[in-house]
């Protein structure tokens, strides 16, 4: 008898301790349920601030002009002239290195473009590019197609994103940020990288640009009117003399 009730005590025991393991099992899930602040794989914490998520950041890009040159041509048009004075004036304010052209190979213009090329370094030349900062090199092109020449010079550009990136779901869920309206992954790109395309030199985002010098005529002619009495402000021209009509009077 005494061995029947040891035996019961003891088939007891195992099943309370099964029966709490069960629980710590379910109470586990439950949590592990309950969190749902996991990270997807690869997606860092997002940081508060746009600028920290998508920092603008300048990198070296090309700028590049291409000019069409006829089969039968083989000078450029006034238009053309007028793109390569103008691309070489913007060489000398915002390159990074020297200018590379690039002539077609193998096209039915090759010989073409191949004669417009001394035209071109006159104009470049002639606008401050030195003779040591152009280099001449040859590109494969399909052949029968009407090739471009390519001048092209490394600059400063500044860039943001990618956007579009959704990596977690910005509706009604259990995620921690959707309570607390946190800003989700892809707020403030856009603005960021439309204001990197702007600028006008990237350098600009790092180091601002020092004061320029005051207009000193005008400055004058105000602290004059100042130490008279008379009034420092600006007088305009009455709207009514510039009319060519009484119309609306």
């Amino acid at each position: 008898m005494q061995t029947v009730r040891t035996t019961i005590a003891e088939c007891r025991g195992r099943m309370g301790l099964a029966v709490r393991a069960a629980v710590v099992a379910g109470c586990a899930i439950v949590v592990c349920g309950c969190n749902t602040d996991q990270q997807i794989a690869g997606v860092p914490d997002a940081p508060a601030d746009y600028r920290m998520r998508h920092p603008i950041t300048i990198t070296e890009g090309d700028h590049t002009l291409q000019l069409l040159i006829g089969s039968n041509r083989g000078s450029l048009t006034p238009f053309q002239r007028a793109q390569v004075l103008a691309f070489a004036q913007s060489w000398r304010r915002e390159a990074t290195g020297g200018l590379i052209i690039d002539l077609p190979r193998g096209t039915s213009n090759e010989h073409a473009s191949a004669d417009a090329l001394p035209e071109i370094r006159s104009i470049l030349a002639a606008t401050g590019v030195p003779p040591n900062a152009m280099a001449v090199r040859a590109y494969a092109a399909p052949p029968g197609m009407l090739a471009t020449i390519r001048i092209t010079y490394p600059k400063m550009i500044a860039q943001a994103g990618p956007c579009g990136v959704w990596p977690k779901d910005i509706g009604p869920s259990m995620n921690r940020d959707y309570f607390e309206n946190q800003q989700y992954w892809n707020f403030g790109c856009a603005n960021q990288r439309n204001l990197a395309a702007m600028v006008d030199n990237p350098a600009d985002l790092v180091q601002p640009r020092a004061e320029t010098p005051v207009y000193t005529a005008r400055q004058t002619t105000v602290v004059e009117k100042y130490r008279l009495g008379a009034s420092t402000s600006t007088t305009y021209a009455s709207t009514d003399s510039t009319k060519i009509s009484d119309i609306g009077k």
